[in-house]
């Protein structure tokens, strides 16, 4: 039924978080972490290899996604195009609405089929200028963006939302629709805690060196927007128009456009390298947390939680939610946790009567509560799009798993007011 014992799945887990925090390579750490964690768990040393390049294999579609997103965050930066986005926010909104304005925009970016991870570094360029201009400190500009990605990653057609129909057989768009309610409450909730922290001084105010500029005289505002308004255009036609551009075409697509419109496609070459310069990391990065997920799925993890849940006599519908944040609790990542959860847990939670679309909805919220933690690939993704240490990204994980579970309790309610 399974390769690898629970035992061997936490081991890894906690061995791969243990030399991160260390300072080991994240990608190093987490590759180590899963061979241990295979060997400890039962699987010999032929069977965990195989396992992990498998999981890494299952990353290369995410990969390759980001790479493409480079094209777009290398145009906005080097072009000026963030530089004036930045200026025309904060001129036009005001300091008071520049945090919301961040989650907003992170939140829209997402929900029209960017990855979380790619539309925290694509708005980040934007949001440092901001924090530089309007004093603004990192933590409250990464925690604006990161609430409103999870916001926006629970209404969108991202894989993991399309995991979670499929495994419950329920349409997409009636999924994407039933969290909305709870994305605004998670996007309120991002707005709100990211005030708090601007509040506070502690080192972390942003410098002149973490703000990528042109050195070029910035584009007009419709210039500058006109590529970011393409990715969005051409993500929309998915729900929209029932047209399915992948982000793979409609991230270069965008950046192409930025260049052309601001008048620097003569730099397509020096622009393009800077750009996948600053997503080569979370690529590798990527193929790393692979190699863990692929013990996980292949680990008897899941089979040990229906057990201890069934154990504790919990209501049926509990088991969704829970599903959803323990799932990405361990594996670090919405999309592996909703997808695990979402295939492990979908028959047990049918056959005690809970609603099919409601029961996605609450795996899929769930699954966005602890869905940063150090072994994945988004923690460090996100913390890097902001020049920001380790030890120092570790302090925003409480204030993230305040904006998910916003979302999930509001997933619940929602299932126990309307079913």
């Amino acid at each position: 039924m399974y390769d690898f014992t629970t035992l061997g799945a936490i081991a890894g887990l906690a061995i791969a978080i243990v030399l991160i925090i260390k300072k080991v390579h994240p990608a190093y750490s987490l590759i180590l972490g899963a061979l241990i964690g295979g060997i400890i768990g039962g699987g010999g040393l032929t069977t965990t290899v195989d396992t992990m390049v498998s999981g890494a294999q299952s990353m290369m579609s995410s990969v390759l996604r980001i790479m493409t997103s480079g094209i777009l965050a290398g145009a906005l930066i080097k072009t000026g195009s963030a530089q004036k986005i930045a200026e025309t926010i904060v001129d036009k909104m005001g300091e008071k609405l520049a945090l919301a304005a961040i989650a907003l925009a992170t939140m829209i970016i997402c929900a029209v089929g960017v990855f979380v991870d790619i539309s925290v570094i694509t708005v980040a360029p934007i949001a440092l200028a901001i924090g530089k201009r309007a004093n603004l400190n990192k933590q409250c500009l990464l925690l604006a963006m990161i609430g409103g990605g999870k916001a926006g990653n629970i209404i969108s057609p991202n894989p993991n939302t399309i995991a979670a129909s499929e495994a419950f057989g329920v349409d997409l768009t009636s999924l994407m629709l039933k969290n909305l309610v709870p994305s605004l409450f998670a996007l309120a909730m991002a707005i709100l805690l990211a005030s708090f922290l601007s509040r506070k001084r502690n080192g972390l105010e942003v410098a002149e060196s973490d703000v990528e500029t042109s050195e070029a005289a910035l584009p007009g505002f419709l210039p500058a927007i006109v590529g970011p308004l393409v990715v969005i255009i051409l993500l929309a036609l998915r729900p929209i128009a029932g047209i399915a551009i992948d982000p793979l075409i409609a991230l270069p697509a965008g950046g192409l456009v930025c260049m052309l419109v601001t008048g620097n496609i003569r730099n397509l070459i020096s622009i393009t390298e800077f750009g996948l310069s600053k997503v080569v990391g979370v690529s590798i990065l990527l193929i790393g947390t692979g190699t863990i997920a692929g013990i996980i799925k292949a680990s008897a993890l899941q089979y040990d939680v229906i057990s201890l849940l069934e154990a504790l006599n919990m209501p049926a519908f509990v088991l969704a939610p829970l599903a959803g944040i323990l799932m990405a609790g361990a594996t670090a990542s919405t999309t592996a946790g909703a997808t695990i959860a979402a295939q492990t847990f979908a028959p047990t939670l049918l056959s005690q009567g809970v609603p099919a679309l409601a029961a996605a909805a609450m795996v899929h919220a769930g699954a966005t509560v602890v869905d940063s933690l150090p072994h994945g690939s988004f923690f460090h993704a996100t913390g890097g799009s902001v020049n920001m240490s380790i030890s120092e990204r570790m302090k925003l994980i409480p204030f993230e798993a305040c904006v998910g579970l916003t979302a999930t309790l509001m997933s619940v309610i929602m299932f126990l007011i309307l079913g």
